[in-house]
């Protein structure tokens, strides 16, 4: 529990500008972001190697470098963590199909495998779309699958980040799959 309260003193530290905050708290959140993003990319080694690495220090610079959030918590923090990772996958895969599409600048060096596979680009970008439309419907629903799905956390994190019971994530989890399966895969009417 001493953990827990550490990363909220000191997120109230750093929101407060003091000195030496932003490195207590990296020391402090990296294993967690670091296993958050091996979560999201789990499964892709076997085709290739993917930087979970850069994925952790570009959403953790995305974080901190925003003024506007008041950080609250340690739950607080790694919801919006997984918001972000959400941000940066999408950002990325959106950014990669351009230059595959021949936009952008083409001088540009851009490694594909950075972040997300390119067998799962377009399922990014499409989740992403699909999520957009589920939080204008229920955004709860919206925030457990960005949690889950971006932001790779169990169902217990899920749960202290948003303030409700594990079952009720279980329940929203499995009502946001169905809805999300029928938006991107049930043929609109012509």
């Amino acid at each position: 529990m001493r953990a827990l309260t550490d990363v909220t003193l000191i997120l109230q530290a750093y929101g407060r500008g003091e000195s030496g905050a932003s490195e207590k708290l990296w020391k402090m959140v990296y294993e967690e972001l670091h296993r958050i993003a091996q979560r999201q990319l789990a499964g892709e080694y076997n085709r290739r190697h993917l930087s979970t690495t850069a994925l952790v220090h570009e959403a953790y610079l995305r974080l901190v470098d925003d003024d506007n959030i008041e950080w609250e918590s340690r739950a607080h923090f790694f919801g919006i963590a997984a918001r972000v990772m959400r941000r940066v996958l999408v950002d990325n895969a959106r950014r990669y199909r351009a230059i595959k599409r021949g936009g952008g600048n083409p001088d540009e060096s851009f490694d594909e495998s950075r972040f997300v596979p390119e067998n799962r680009i377009q399922e990014v970008i499409d989740v992403d779309e699909a999520l957009t439309q589920l939080c204008r419907i229920h955004e709860r629903w919206s925030r457990v699958v960005e949690c889950k799905y971006f932001g790779g956390l169990k169902e217990d994190e899920i749960a202290k980040i948003l303030g409700i019971s594990v079952r009720t994530v279980e329940r929203d989890w499995v009502k946001a799959k169905a809805w999300l399966y029928n938006y991107m895969y049930t043929p609109a009417a012509a």
